[in-house]
């Protein structure tokens, strides 16, 4: 009975602070006004690992949405008395999560190099990217344990896509979504061509976006290229780019300069086209790749030049913890904001 209790703390403080946050009544700029300013349409960075750690717990146990089910709570796994602490510590009796606690408890985690009692804007950027690489690696180790039936610790591609039988590779049909598009992505992200995935090749697999291997992203920017590439010769003419890339290109570099004016179509297109052929090939969209295709790393440094912008109110370029108190739900708006919640979205599959 303990453990269902405990569980039920949990499970309803989550679910108390999701419905009960005032966020609508501030007047910040939310984070979805970024996202759909740049187009990002991934899983947004979150700031406070408590908070992550809480989704996880309801989505695990199955408890978005129904939390009531006492059923489903007494079957949940018991969390050990730091977790337990962690809730009483910082939930009310009304299941509002206590913002000041939480921040003066994470000022110091941030407040690293140097310990000055100032966050910069690197420290943000290295807190917020620490933060997205724990959520890439529980999202592959949990898709990792779907997938690894055998138990071996790899993923092979029969593992992978099962139905898929040997007919079907040997036709090696290349169409979006048929067993050779497949088995073209899960080879690229054989880095060591052993015809298994290790952990952190599944990872390459999944989350290409953010990915360091050169063959998956020569991968996404051809599959962005077909889709842009309106006469079907393979390449961007300047028409096609103008329509097709520049704009997203655009938006992520106006933002980053803090809206500098950014190349013109024809400036940028001059810069990409190496050969001076006036068209522009796989190689050499590289450039753009993170504009084009922007992953959740990439994109937690314009989510921190966000969260330093609604919070630097001297403009000084860090954050002491009045500014992060002043301004605490700029920092918890990813949870806030339910209303147009973004899809988990994988453009490229």
């Amino acid at each position: 009975m303990a453990k269902a209790v405990v569980y039920a703390l949990l499970a309803t403080a989550f679910i108390l602070f999701m419905v009960f946050c005032p966020s609508k009544q501030h007047g910040h700029h939310d984070h979805l006004g970024l996202n759909r300013r740049l187009g990002f349409r991934d899983h947004v960075p979150v700031f406070d690992p408590f908070v992550a750690k809480m989704e996880r717990y309801t989505e695990e146990n199955g408890l978005g949405g129904q939390t009531h089910n006492l059923a489903l709570v007494e079957h949940s796994p018991m969390m050990d008395a730091s977790e337990v602490e962690e809730v009483h510590e910082y939930f009310s009796d009304e299941g509002k999560l206590n913002l000041t606690l939480r921040l003066l408890s994470l000022f110091p985690l941030i407040d690293q190099a140097p310990k000055d009692s100032y966050i910069s804007s690197n420290e943000l950027k290295h807190w917020l990217t620490q933060q997205a690489v724990e959520r890439l690696n529980y999202r592959t180790q949990k898709e990792m344990e779907s997938y690894d039936k055998d138990g071996d610790g790899t993923i092979s591609f029969s593992e992978y896509q099962p139905k898929f039988c040997s007919q079907d590779l040997e036709k090696n049909g290349m169409e979006h979504g048929e067993a050779g598009w497949w088995k073209q992505q899960f080879d690229n992200a054989d880095a060591d061509k052993n015809g298994t995935l290790t952990f952190n090749e599944f990872k390459d697999l999944l989350h290409p976006e953010d990915s360091n291997n050169s063959e998956i992203h020569k991968w996404l920017l051809a599959e962005k290229m077909k889709r842009m590439d309106q006469d079907k010769d393979g390449k961007l003419n300047f028409m096609e780019f103008s329509h097709n890339a520049y704009d997203s290109f655009k938006s992520y570099v106006e933002f980053e300069t803090g809206g500098a004016k950014a190349p013109t179509a024809e400036e940028k297109f001059a810069e990409l086209d190496l050969n001076k052929d006036n068209l522009l090939e796989v190689e050499e969209l590289k450039p753009l790749l993170h504009y084009l295709h922007p992953g959740e790393l990439s994109y937690t440094n314009y989510y921190a030049s966000f969260l330093m912008s609604e919070a630097d109110d001297n403009k000084d370029g860090k954050l002491t913890l009045d500014e992060m108190l002043d301004h605490d739900y700029v920092f918890y708006s990813t949870v806030y904001d339910t209303g147009d919640n973004e899809e988990d979205y994988h453009d490229e599959f």
